[in-house]
């Protein structure tokens, strides 16, 4: 069994992800896995915190893809970490694409801290099952 819990924002392509993951489990082996909804990617991290809901990036995108080259560096060195915001393809046909069957599905939010909860749920968690 392999249990995956909310990373894959931290690594520039999930696609190895998946195939590592399925490299490694045997037959019928399990893989749990969480990741965000894109959704909440497409608005300002800042705003949307501040209850704000105005749409500023596409998906696929990466932190990278809006800071201001001038900004990275110190970006970085206070701590923030680089994400990457995923398509639900990639994640979910990601997987059944690496030889993985989805037995499971699971949605969960911030518990009700976030301007978003009202309104949908961000996150979401995978049972897959290797099949091949």
């Amino acid at each position: 069994m392999i249990i995956n819990p909310v990373s894959n924002l931290f690594v520039k392509d999930v696609h190895p992800v998946w195939k590592e993951a399925s490299r490694v489990l045997k037959n019928n082996g399990t893989l749990i896995s969480g990741f965000t909804n894109p959704l909440l990617f497409i608005f300002d991290d800042n705003q949307e915190r501040e209850g704000v809901l105005d749409v500023k990036h596409s998906i696929p995108s990466s932190t990278l893809d809006y800071l201001p080259q001038g900004e990275i560096h110190n970006y970085i060195h206070s701590n923030q970490t680089i994400e990457y915001a995923y398509t639900l393809e990639d994640q979910i046909q990601g997987q059944m694409e690496a030889g993985f069957m989805l037995a499971g599905f699971y949605e969960d939010d911030f518990g009700g801290t976030r301007a978003l909860d009202q309104y949908i749920k961000t996150f979401i968690a995978t049972k897959a099952i290797k099949v091949k």
